[in-house]
């Protein structure tokens, strides 16, 4: 496998390609949907903006797809339809790749043959840490719900062969919050692929506001709630529980566990009578 197999599919929104690439030190051929908006969450697309543009950038091969949809599933999957190599890798445009990383994510593929999918170290900046994997191990229906988009490495022939596609309903620019890289791990590992963690890190996180955070509001709770029904059905409300209990000091303080607990259920009736998309 050469270096040249890896692919990185970018999600941004109002970048400059060029620019980005320097930003997020992009070492490999690479795909990037760029969301054109205004501040206020219109689309602004003027006629001096090409719907699409291919370019090289220090001999790597840049496609650059300018969008008015909105969401980042829409944005993901449209650069993996686009992709062609052996192995694509998920990207956010507020990542920073650690120099050399290409050679480390194709040798790590090559020493693991077994894994359809890596999910590798990205430091992600104070305060918004979901994971760190310490070993090298397989990744279970236990511990999936952790790992965010740009940590996830894959042969991209098991993702088509699989059929599998983001999630619409979820993520930045979707109707509810977060969740949609753990439904993706989700239907990866019920189509059957393997799924592990690597120690190995390939970059870092820039500071900067969340996008999709602010706060524990009803919205919140709510929209986790929606969540969990497509994650994990009959046990939805279990699961929700359990991990309410387990964030309570933080979650919860203001508004209580019983009162979060509602709005998680209340979220959990509504994904129901949603069609998953």
């Amino acid at each position: 496998m050469k270096k040249n197999s890896l692919q990185i599919l970018v999600s941004s929104v109002n970048k400059d390609a060029e620019k980005l690439i320097q930003e997020m030190n992009i070492q490999t051929d690479a795909i990037i949907v760029n969301q054109v908006q205004k501040k206020d969450g219109e689309f602004e697309f003027s006629s001096n903006i090409e719907d699409e543009r291919n370019f090289f950038y220090s001999g790597y091969s840049i496609k650059v797809f300018n969008r008015k949809e909105k969401g980042v599933g829409l944005s993901r999957n449209a650069a993996l339809e686009a992709s062609d190599h052996d192995l694509i890798q998920f990207a956010d445009d507020d990542i920073v790749y650690d120099q050399g990383y290409p050679e480390l994510v194709v040798k790590e593929f090559e020493n693991h043959p077994e894994a359809d999918i890596l999910l590798f170290n990205v430091k992600a900046q104070e305060g918004r840490e979901t994971y760190w994997n310490n070993d090298y191990s397989k990744v279970s229906w236990y511990n999936y719900g952790r790992y965010p988009a740009y940590a996830i490495c894959a042969k991209r022939e098991k993702i088509e062969a699989a059929g599998i596609r983001y999630s619409l309903l979820f993520g930045g620019g979707a109707p509810h919050m977060n969740g949609e890289d753990s439904l993706f791990l989700h239907d990866c590992l019920e189509k059957g692929l393997k799924i592990y963690r690597t120690s190995v890190q390939i970059g870092h996180e820039k500071a900067g506001e969340s996008t999709w955070f602010k706060g524990y509001t009803d919205k919140f709770f709510y929209d986790r709630g929606v969540l969990y029904h497509f994650l994990y059905g009959k046990m939805a409300k279990v699961w929700g529980l359990r991990f309410l209990i387990k964030n309570r000091n933080t979650m919860c303080a203001e508004k209580g566990l019983v009162s979060c607990f509602k709005l998680l259920s209340d979220g959990i009736k509504y994904g129901r009578t949603l069609k998953k998309i």
